[in-house]
Parts: structure tokens; C-alpha cells; sequence
């Protein structure tokens, strides 16, 4: 019997979530039914069923589907950054709707202590930059790759990545903004699955889960050589064009 469309829509989209988790062996149970259910009874159980958000929602609000996966979250001690000093989760901040979501590498001792991604120095640059593109911090989302601080801001390293990167995922399918930049190389080489440089991964759009990806240096890596701010203002120019903003013609300082 064929699938109705939209019933291999949700199967699809819960299928890609157990993926992004690391599970890629599935097994369908049997169930005994007295009464053959309408289709309509039937699309409705099985959509609550393969809904992309865990909880199996029907209402797709960006807020909820965020308070879920901050709850299926928990007080995570799936890697090893859990016992290795953290205080405290730093899951993500701003607008659940945004047109524009930030993804960085990880917290640093500000964040680490705040609970909220870019807090410190580079996450004032990050509001410059923002506001340079005639936004405000509280119109977009910004995240991390990982959730928790890595002890000395060392790089998470490929396991602390792949063990939190669902959920990252899972966030960005929940907000579906229009446009994702990624900071720096961590957020661009886990996200896009690509190990090469920044001088190849920068300066191009690529399509990621129904948003446009464009990436950019990290703000911590522009307070070092502030000498390359001109050309992250030319991949936040890409972002406004994509965003269909105004570019101002004037380089901000």
C-alpha cells in the first residue's frame, strides 16, 4: 500500500533525527489492529509518532520545540567536558523565529559562568558585527557547537563534537532560519562535514537543512588580528544579500 506524501514527510524527518543521534538501525514492530483506522486517524498517529521534535508534537513552535530539546538535554554527561570543570550548560540565546542563527565552537570562562554564548569579548564583537548588518542581538540565534566549556578553551575535540552535534542540529531545525553563519573553523568543519580551510570554506553559500550556510571568522580570532575584519565583513555582506538587508557601501570600523 503507498504512502500518502505527507506521511513519508514525518517518517523521513524522524528518520534524519535518529541519524543526526547516531542510530541508523531501525526495526518496525507489528501492531494488531481490531478496526482498520481512516486515514486520517492513521497520518495523525503516525505523524505524532515521526514528528522531528523528540516529544512528538504536532504544533511546530519554534520556543517549544527549543524548551524540549534543552529538557531532553538535561544536566548532560554524555562526554567527557561534563566532569572536566564546566559549571554549567550554555545551550543558546535569542529570538526562537530568527532569520539569522550564529553557530560558534564552544563557551569560554565568561559563558561558562553566565550560562549564554558570547558574553565575553568576542561576543561583544559579535554585537558589533550584528548591529553592523542593521540588526540587533535579540533578532537572531546564537549557539554553539558544543554546550559546554572545554577546559582551558582548548578546541573540542572530534568526540565532544560528535556527541553534541544533534542537538545543534536539532536547534537548527527547530528555528529553520533563513541563513546560518558559521564562526570559525570548528563551527564550519563540524557543521558542514568538510575539513578544509577557511580560505576555501569562506566566500561561498552552500544549502544546509533548508537554510543557506555562510562562513566567517570567529570573533575571537578578529580581536587577534583585527586586520581581517574587512574581509568578515565581506561574508556578513553575503549574509544580508541572502537576508535581502541593505548593505551599507561604508566598511564598518
Amino acid at each position: 500500500m503507498a504512502l500518502d506524501p505527507k506521511l513519508k514527510e514525518h517518517i523521513a524527518a524522524r528518520v534524519r533525527y535518529y541519524r543526526d543521534l547516531g542510530i541508523f538501525d531501525l526495526y518496525r514492530r507489528e501492531v494488531l489492529v481490531t478496526q482498520p483506522p481512516s486515514a486520517a486517524q492513521d497520518e495523525a498517529r503516525v505523524g505524532r509518532a515521526f514528528s522531528p521534535a523528540s516529544a512528538g508534537s504536532a504544533a511546530e513552535d519554534p520556543a517549544e520545540l527549543l524548551r524540549m530539546i534543552r529538557e531532553d538535554l538535561g544536566d548532560c554527561t554524555r562526554c567527557v567536558l561534563h566532569k572536566q570543570g564546566r559549571k554549567q550548560i550554555v545551550f543558546g540565546v535569542g529570538n526562537p523565529h530568527a532569520d539569522l542563527m550564529f553557530v560558534g565552537e564552544g563557551p569560554g570562562a565568561d559563558e561558562d559562568e553566565q550560562g549564554e554564548p558570547f558574553v565575553g569579548r568576542a561576543g561583544q564583537l559579535l554585537n558589533k558585527m550584528i548591529a553592523a548588518m542593521g540588526l540587533r542581538r535579540d533578532d537572531v540565534y546564537i549557539a554553539n557547537v558544543v554546550k559546554c566549556r572545554p577546559p582551558g578553551n582548548r578546541t573540542p575535540e572530534r568526540e565532544e563534537c560528535d556527541t553534541c552535534s544533534p542537538f545543534l542540529m536539532r536547534q537548527i531545525d527547530a528555528i529553520a532560519p533563513k541563513v546560518i553563519v558559521a564562526l570559525g573553523a570548528v563551527a564550519a568543519k563540524n557543521l558542514l562535514g568538510l575539513n578544509d580551510s577557511m580560505a576555501s570554506l569562506r566566500g561561498r553559500v552552500y544549502d544546509f537543512r533548508g537554510s543557506k550556510l555562510i562562513v566567517t571568522y570567529h570573533p575571537a580570532y578578529l580581536l587577534r588580528d583585527p586586520r581581517q575584519k574587512g574581509e568578515a565583513w565581506k561574508d556578513l555582506q553575503i549574509a544580508m544579500r541572502e537576508l535581502d538587508l541593505p548593505v551599507p557601501q561604508k566598511n564598518p570600523s
